[in-house]
């Protein structure tokens, strides 16, 4: 890239944003630094980051506002690195807006995997692609047709709605609480049973191996995320 990604790194511990921007020191990324929420809503503004690496436990503002804040006028996305590992904690944080969640310790390699699949979504803006290909399937969204090894698959309306918002996100996680609101609509939020009949009809269709699936993955007890690989 002819132009360094900026990273801002929201972090109150001093040590772990010095270990983040040693990490990615010498590629082609620039990192920026936050020890608050405030600043970092600041710097969010000002610097337009192309990726934000948030922590939740912030001392001025808790980083799920942060998070909400940013969505308010952004769509940048937000990798939460955090000691909070709770399903819970995941889930609020997600459904705030943050785009992935990494619980601490965590895996320099993995993070640097996870950024890669951010910047591709957004710099290279393959989320607004018609056509979403994984493995031997590809959606054509705007013909409303999947195919695998060429052949179109029979999905039922909400295999399909469910296949069509998870592509939306691709290689994000969806909560079940975003699916089940857009495929269902409101007052369905807790009925996490209607995902996993469908998921699974869903998986026999597009997997190869439903019972080890390699592109529909589940985020325990958060929700799911379409892997493309792409």
């Amino acid at each position: 890239m002819s132009i360094a990604v900026k990273i801002l790194v929201v972090d109150d511990e001093a040590q772990i944003r010095k270990f983040l921007k040693s990490s990615f020191a010498g590629t082609e990324y620039k990192v920026i630094e936050a020890e608050d929420g405030q600043t970092a809503l600041r710097l969010a503004g000002t610097e337009m980051p192309d990726v934000i690496l948030l922590d939740l436990g912030l001392p001025d503002i808790d980083g799920v506002d942060v998070a909400k804040q940013i969505r308010e006028w952004s769509q940048v996305p937000i990798i939460v690195l955090t000691a909070r590992g709770h399903e819970d904690d995941k889930v609020e944080a997600l459904d705030a807006g943050a785009d992935d969640y990494l619980t601490k310790p965590f895996s320099v390699k993995e993070l640097m995997a996870r950024v890669k699949v951010m910047l591709r979504r957004t710099l290279g803006n393959a989320a607004a692609e018609p056509v979403v290909e994984f493995g031997d399937c590809k959606l054509d969204l705007a013909a409303r047709l999947v195919y695998k090894n060429d052949e179109v698959l029979k999905l039922t309306p909400i295999e399909y709605k469910l296949l069509a918002f998870m592509a939306k996100y691709a290689d994000k996680v969806v909560t079940h609480k975003m699916l089940l609101s857009d495929v269902w609509g409101p007052g369905y939020d807790f009925e996490v049973q209607y995902l996993r009949v469908h998921m699974k009809n869903l998986r026999h269709k597009i997997e190869d191996e439903p019972a080890n699936p390699q592109f529909i993955l589940t985020e325990a007890g958060v929700g799911y995320r379409l892997v493309t690989k792409g």
